[in-house]
């Protein structure tokens, strides 16, 4: 079975979310959760930057499964992956993208210490039950809907390479 493919819309929907959060697996078995504002896509991996993530590291040395949700709050559309991350330093040629990334928008006093690079084994749609049960089924609806709600304006976001 081949890796899905990372989409376009995967792509955009990435790039509009603020967070993501990303699921790993503690020694005693119990889940990890941790928030991530630097996601990024880069053909069919997904890459996010250690700033200050010491159980998730150590979780995926130990333990490479781990699972990631992002969602675009407004639109209310995401995606949930899954698969197996990899724990990257300077060395790796993936770094540098990542980490530059992250220094462009937060400056280089920011703390790259690693990437971690995932390698997608299942990419399913999050959707809410306001596309199925709402009145409003067109994603440009719900979210003027929202962001109306919320009194915001769509959050910019400095898109990545």
């Amino acid at each position: 079975m081949s890796a899905p493919v990372i989409t376009d819309g995967m792509v955009d929907i990435i790039r509009r979310a603020a967070l993501s959060f990303v699921a790993t697996i503690n020694p005693d078995g119990s889940p990890n959760l941790s928030p991530k504002a630097s996601l990024m896509a880069r053909g069919d991996m997904l890459y996010f930057a250690d700033i200050a993530s010491p159980r998730t590291i150590s979780n995926l040395q130990r333990n490479p499964a781990i699972a990631i949700n992002v969602v675009d709050i407004f639109s209310r559309r995401g995606y949930r992956f899954s698969g197996e991350a990899e724990v990257i330093g300077p060395q790796d040629p993936d770094f540098s993208p990542v980490a530059e990334w992250v220094w462009s928008v937060n400056g280089r006093e920011y703390p790259v210490n690693h990437v971690v690079r995932i390698h997608v084994r299942e990419a399913l749609p999050v959707l809410s039950p306001a596309y199925v049960f709402g009145q409003n089924t067109k994603e440009e609806d719900l979210r003027q809907t929202y962001l109306a709600k919320y009194g915001a304006a769509a959050p910019a976001r400095k898109p990545a390479p």
